[in-house]
């Protein structure tokens, strides 16, 4: 990838020993100063990133937390044009991806990872139960092909999803996928701890498999929503073709991005009806302000910004 690129790097790793506050405190004075944008949480559990910003600088992060003796640090890489947040967030909360249960340790025991490149193997066996933990409004974006969807709002709905649906479930074959592994990791701990015997996970999750896996041979369908502002990416981590409305947050396509409905910044089919004029005029007013900002090249953070705006 060329350096007109930003480098984003999505990161976690389960781990209880170490300076939360230490950690927290040079990371966020790293990345202020070389401005570099994304969320990082941190908790007892451990550290859960996704930041963007130069090549040399998302690596100096890298260098900071191995100095912190994360040492089986799961990362990723992809690049894009602009850069895809707003701002930086760093916070300390109770757990990095929230699941809200004692039966969960990952950092002592998980499902067996299955690299990309035996994932098909896996998935093909009729007899797995092949189980999306994402969101439900990721999974109608795009899934594995026969994967079932447990229509979760958020994380922490997956445990009564096991509970009324896999109790009987507990000597198959149960294989499960999010979009970088970190859900994975919690989901497959909680079923391990609740009796499950043979659960696997796809090592690296949805991008991974997307990045190295030829899309001739791919069992992968539709796109892959993502937490930032390229919205969902394709086969190779190519910009997908969905965009956010950002009045109501919700992924929307391209039939939805040419309804007379989508008035960017302001609204979408989907929530056309359920926003109130003061809201539309304040969006409309924030439009305003983004308008002429562009014109007198003033810094505005909903502006998209290039490499070169960090020259």
């Amino acid at each position: 990838m060329n350096n007109k690129h930003f480098t984003i790097i999505t990161f976690y790793q389960f781990k209880k020993d170490f300076n939360q506050t230490e950690v927290l405190l040079e990371l966020n004075d790293f990345c202020k100063f070389n401005k570099i944008k994304g969320t990082i949480l941190i908790a007892n559990e451990g550290i859960n990133g996704t930041l963007a910003g130069l090549k040399k600088d998302i690596n100096n992060i890298i260098s900071i937390l191995k100095k912190h003796n994360f040492d089986n640090l799961n990362s990723k890489f992809s690049y894009s044009k602009f850069m895809p947040f707003q701002k930086l967030k760093v916070k300390h909360k109770k757990e990095i991806v929230t699941l809200r249960t004692m039966y969960s340790d990952p950092e002592i025991q998980t499902g067996k990872h299955i690299s990309c490149n035996d994932w098909n193997n896996i998935i093909n066996d009729k007899k797995t139960i092949l189980l999306d933990v994402r969101n439900n409004f990721e999974v109608q974006i795009g899934s594995f092909k026969g994967a079932i969807n447990p229509k979760t709002k958020n994380f922490t709905e997956f445990k009564a999803y096991v509970k009324d649906n896999l109790k009987n479930s507990k000597d198959k074959k149960i294989a499960m996928f999010c979009t970088g592994g970190i859900r994975c990791e919690k989901a497959s701990s909680y079923l391990l701890a609740k009796g499950f015997k043979n659960v696997f996970q796809l090592q690296g999750g949805i991008l991974e498999y997307l990045e190295k896996i030829p899309e001739n041979k791919s069992l992968w369908k539709g796109e892959c929503f993502v937490f930032d502002g390229r919205v969902s990416v394709k086969n190779e981590l190519k910009d997908g073709t969905y965009k956010m409305c950002h009045a109501c947050r919700e992924p929307i396509n391209s039939n939805e991005a040419n309804s007379k409905r989508y008035i960017p910044g302001i609204s979408c089919p989907k929530c056309y009806k359920n926003i109130s004029d003061k809201k539309k005029k304040k969006l409309k007013e924030r439009n305003k302000q983004i308008s002429i900002a562009k014109k007198r090249g003033l810094y505005n953070r909903y502006i998209k910004q290039t490499v070169t705006d960090y020259e």
